[in-house]
């Protein structure tokens, strides 16, 4: 893998360069332009005072042209290069006209693959890209490695691009909108579970989506789609899409499993996660030393691991990771334990499949909270998970989705028998509604817990009817149990 990205940025002098998007990805590209002393205007829809912070004090402190309000789209065939933020969609009819006039897009994303000097590990996926990013991060850190955190997790990678060598390693969680018009791949593909997201019918609110799920998938594909015979990619051998994305890739393929037994990966056999690579078999630590919560994390673990053996990191270092790491904010993220009821947020559970692995990460008897804005997803299967378990008492349901989810849950009652070939009645399951603030809602839980119960805020939906986005409804959600 000793291919590198390099290229000078003085291929980009003389060129009209613009920046469509001025939030953090069209900040990050601003301030790497200027260090680099090259000229470019900026292209926004919202006016100044309208703009974050630490936008607002960069346009105090440069001189660089501003075009706002409905008309910045409007000559974009005027630029050589434009830098587009991945909330504007590339289907949009001014950005595609400009394209066949031949204008030339970039993104953060882009632009670092073009002028990275070391080595990039890039990590996909629909669910758990930012958990198994941060993990191995934190494996090549403890094991030596220069190494560097970013994408949509942690800092922009052009924030630290120039502190880069040819021996640093880039770890880039890359979402399917970074992807989609990339032209590179990193030299490590990391392929987690993949399933349909971001589509038109999902997106409401959204001004970017991916038109249909094909499109989506190719755009997956772009992760792998250009790397050469000695990079290497690591995929999800338990996801049947993961598998389809990388069929074309000529790199060395490395393979995690929680359901079976690999040769050239991790996986988990017996309770025990094991390793076999250059077909030297080991085992790694036990499943009950792992310190997060739920199969799906144990298959971002072993994503993680996976990657971080075959760049031979330190073993040892690797473990240690495995047995301390606690998480990321808003992923099922312990809160606290009040009279023996712990209370558990996943505020980044934005779909049913989300919320599914959350609920069956727990044999504990739980209250999960539910709902929020609609994404037109399908909450049957949902339904049925909680009507099969028995370790559910409750469910507390917020937002717009909260009679669709209901609907679903006493649709999974129908035809549901005990062992002894007995109706389970749905009246075992206490559903509660119309309860107007996260305060209600928290006050409601602690009063329905025992000790031993699980209070898990894991909503399988959007935030935006109720709240800012997932942050604000998971911070909410902690500050109300931390007031208690």
């Amino acid at each position: 893998m000793e291919q590198v990205f390099r290229m000078n940025t003085e291929s980009l002098k003389g060129k009209k360069i613009a920046i469509l998007g001025f939030s953090i990805e069209g900040l990050s590209v601003a301030r790497f332009l200027d260090r680099h002393g090259l000229s470019f205007t900026i292209l926004e829809k919202n006016e100044p005072n309208k703009l974050l912070p630490e936008a607002q004090e960069f346009l105090k402190t440069h001189d660089y042209r501003l075009i706002t309000g409905a008309s910045h789209l409007d000559r974009l065939s005027q630029f050589n290069l434009i830098s587009r933020s991945q909330g504007i969609p590339l289907w949009n009819l001014k950005i595609a006209e400009a394209k066949r006039s031949g204008v030339e897009f970039t993104s953060v994303t882009k632009l670092f693959f073009d002028f990275c000097p070391g080595q990039i590990i890039g990590v996909t996926g629909t669910k758990g890209k930012g958990t198994t990013s941060t993990l191995i991060y934190e494996m090549l850190k403890a094991s030596g490695f220069d190494v560097y955190l970013g994408g949509n997790i942690g800092q922009s990678p052009l924030d630290f691009i120039d502190k880069l060598k040819p021996s640093s390693w880039a770890v880039l969680e890359l979402s399917s909108f970074q992807l989609e018009d990339l032209d590179r791949s990193p030299h490590v593909a990391v392929v987690l579970m993949v399933t349909s997201e971001h589509l038109a019918s999902q997106a409401p609110d959204s001004p970017n989506y991916h038109r249909t799920l094909s499109e989506y998938l190719e755009a997956k594909k772009n992760l792998v789609r250009f790397q050469r015979s000695d990079d290497s990619v690591v995929i999800n051998q338990d996801f049947e899409e993961s598998r389809q994305t990388v069929k074309a890739t000529p790199a060395q393929r490395y393979f995690f499993s929680v359901k079976e037994t690999v040769e050239g990966g991790v996986y988990l056999f017996d309770d025990w996660l094991e390793a076999c690579l250059d077909k030297v078999c080991l085992r790694v630590c036990r499943r009950d030393e792992v310190f997060l919560r739920g199969e799906h994390n144990l298959q971002n673990i072993l994503a993680a691991a996976t990657t971080a053996l075959i760049l031979k990191a330190d073993l040892d270092k690797v473990v240690d990771v495995i047995k301390t790491f606690k998480g990321l904010e808003h992923r099922l993220e312990f809160v606290r334990e009040i009279d023996g009821v712990k209370f558990y947020n996943d505020s980044f559970s934005t779909t049913p499949e989300t919320a599914i692995a959350a609920i069956r990460s727990f044999t504990e008897p739980k209250i999960i909270i539910l709902g929020g804005s609609d994404k037109g997803s399908d909450y049957k299967e949902l339904g049925q998970v909680i009507a099969q378990s028995e370790n559910v008492k409750a469910v507390i349901l917020i937002g717009v989705t909260a009679d669709k989810i209901k609907d679903s849950i006493w649709r999974g009652f129908r035809g549901l028998e005990d062992p002894k070939g007995n109706p389970i009645e749905a009246s075992r399951l206490k559903i509660v509604e119309n309860l107007g603030s996260m305060k209600e809602v928290v006050k409601k839980a602690s009063e329905l817990g025992q000790s031993g119960d699980i209070v898990l805020l894991s909503p399988a939906c959007a935030s935006f009817d109720m709240f800012k986005n997932y942050k604000d409804r998971g911070q909410q959600f902690k500050d109300c149990v931390n007031q208690f």
